[in-house]
């Protein structure tokens, strides 16, 4: 059997020639990660904002014991439609969206410095049993703000990599 290069040394190579074309990864970025985990959330009342608040807070890296900079308000939109309806009138599947409205703010200076918003449509099956069709509903629930933070948690980093510009 040939010696194979290890993984470590073929991504060290990949990353030193992607450095020649200007090529510079997101968190290396001097502040992305420090202002990420420094951003408090506060999320409304209810399961999607309890889940969305969750996600949003470990995809940021939340620092609880850092002083926040920044605070991040929510607003939710939730809406359910009904696909796939059998000849009995009755839906086999479900599409969830959820939408998720931010601003974010400087806590020094009470400024907006940023606003937001993502868009998360997935679909699930409804099951002839109540409590199976249930529980696929709040997994789409959960599934939809772990989406959501990460498309959040994104569009802050580019954000703050960026200089804090848009």
């Amino acid at each position: 059997m040939r010696n194979r290069p290890s993984l470590l040394v073929l991504l060290a190579a990949a990353v030193v020639g992607l450095s020649g074309c200007g090529f510079t990864p997101l968190y290396a970025s001097s502040g992305v990660s420090s202002n990420l985990s420094t951003i408090q959330v506060v999320a409304p009342e209810g399961r999607a904002g309890y889940l969305i608040r969750g996600h949003i807070e470990d995809a940021l890296g939340r620092n609880l014991n850092a002083t926040p900079t920044y605070r991040m308000a929510l607003q939710l939109g939730e809406a359910r439609y009904p696909r796939g309806v059998r000849i009995d009138n009755v839906a086999t599947r479900y599409e969830y969206v959820l939408t998720a409205a931010y601003t974010l703010t400087s806590v020094a200076s009470g400024q907006t410095a940023k606003t937001g918003s993502v868009r998360v449509e997935l679909t699930y099956d409804s099951a002839d049993q109540p409590y199976a069709s249930i529980s696929a509903q709040q997994d789409a629930q959960d599934r939809a703000a772990m989406e959501a933070a990460r498309r959040i948690q994104l569009e802050l980093a580019v954000w703050f990599a960026n200089g804090g510009k848009s």
